[in-house]
């Protein structure tokens, strides 16, 4: 079983098919694909926010994939330089068998700079040069992240989207909860004045809460 991290534009096109199966798969697209042309080799992401590409891949087969992106944001008068999780997937005929936490959890601590898993055969170079994680993801959910290592931020609200067209994670119909870690010393040391507060984190409007 490898992990293997890519930046997303350079994804081996057979295992980004593969991926973009996976997507289709768990958010079963409405007509064509997202990139609208069905050969799933074209980025999924906004190339602003660096996306990178991980997999957890077993004899050429991906069990499950997820990306990070990342962008600087400014919190509470700081400056931070910030990353997050999307389109975290496992292959449904192989759920449940904890291929999605290893996964999430190797993000984790790819994106702490930590070193590599050592149960598991690693074709990483990747220097993300982080201070945090933060992401939200649907309440039911939170268990499973805090199982892989990231941590509920109490009453904290990310407003993605734009600061001219804002998308908060606490919209009506939204059940979500910011789940985070905090990787450089700064950011640890601030860890308390992201927790009941709405951080802007306003990617765009491709990955509107990433």
């Amino acid at each position: 079983m490898q992990l293997l991290a890519f930046p997303e534009a350079a994804t081996p096109p057979a295992l980004r098919r593969q991926v973009r199966a996976l997507h289709d798969e768990a958010w079963p697209p409405d007509g064509a694909t997202a990139d609208g042309d069905g050969d799933g080799d074209q980025s999924h992401h906004d190339p602003a926010l660096r996306p990178v590409s991980m997999l957890l891949v077993d004899n050429g087969t991906v069990l499950a994939a997820l990306d990070i992106l990342s962008k600087p944001i400014v919190h509470a008068g700081r400056r931070y330089r910030a990353g997050g999780l999307s389109t975290v997937v496992t292959r449904r005929a192989v759920r449940g068998r904890g291929h999605g936490r290893r996964l999430v959890a190797a993000a984790r601590e790819t994106m702490a700079g930590s070193p590599p898993i050592p149960d598991m055969d690693l074709d990483l170079d990747l220097d993300l040069d982080l201070d945090l994680g933060i992401f939200t993801c649907d309440r039911p959910l939170q268990s499973f992240y805090e199982s892989a290592g990231w941590h509920p931020l109490p009453g904290t609200v990310l407003v993605g989207g734009t600061p001219q067209a804002p998308f908060p994670s606490d919209r009506p119909g939204f059940d979500k909860v910011t789940m985070a870690d905090f990787f450089s010393p700064e950011a640890r040391r601030s860890r308390a004045a992201f927790h009941h507060t709405r951080i802007a984190l306003h990617p765009g409007d491709i990955d509107k809460l990433w």
